[in-house]
């Protein structure tokens, strides 16, 4: 729709999507709704708290696994820098443990990639109205999976353990004694009633815990 048919104040967003042609056909979708203005996309979770303060929009789109730091960890970082900016979270992963993470980290709402843009368009200016907007099916999952067991260290260790990385590099990147390592590792595992700590860090990313 032409600028000169909006209406005086459109309802400003930022878009965060590290998928190229998704981030385009997202910030063009939601453009053609009157009320709503693509002020900022970005493809990494660092660049979103800039482009926030400096653009100042009212929403803030967010997927989840971007490179740099993750959607969840911006929002939060949102939350304390840039307060007015209603944050919601829209991703492919519709992961109990991922909405907890959302819901803790301040978002305000949490829906998945495969449903009608005017669904998210009414979801924007739902949030911006101070509601709390979460995919139906995914608060259920998430009310049944209960609360992540792991501890915030258990969690450090098993995301440590990417790339076949030793329990010495681990301990090294953590700063950590070895021993140590091992018992969070012990931990997790059983917690995740796996076999190993591949095992461990392949459920807790399944279930959003990491």
């Amino acid at each position: 729709m032409p600028r000169d048919h909006r209406p005086a104040k459109s309802i400003r967003v930022l878009l965060a999507e590290d998928q190229g042609m998704m981030r385009g056909a997202l910030a063009l979708l939601l453009g053609l709704e009157a009320d709503i203005e693509v002020v900022a996309q970005v493809g990494t979770g660092d660049a979103i708290v800039d482009a926030a303060l400096l653009h100042r929009p009212d929403v803030a789109l967010l997927d989840i696994e971007l490179p740099g730091i993750s959607g969840l960890d911006a929002a939060a970082e949102l939350r304390d820098q840039a307060p007015g900016c209603r944050v919601l979270i829209l991703t492919t992963f519709g992961r109990p443990g991922y909405l907890r993470r959302a819901m803790e980290a301040g978002a305000s709402g949490f829906l998945v990639k495969d449903g009608p843009v005017e669904e998210l368009a009414a979801a924007i200016r739902r949030v911006l109205a101070g509601e709390t907007v979460v995919d139906p099916a995914l608060a259920t999952a998430a009310l049944s999976a209960g609360p992540n067991p792991l501890t915030a260290r258990e969690c450090d260790v098993l995301k440590a353990s990417v790339d076949g990385a030793t329990v010495s590099d681990i301990a090294a990147r953590l700063h950590l004694s070895e021993s140590t390592v091992r018992n969070y590792l012990s931990s997790a595992i059983g917690k995740t009633g796996t076999r190993n700590r591949m095992e461990a860090m392949r459920e807790a990313r399944q279930q959003g815990w990491l």
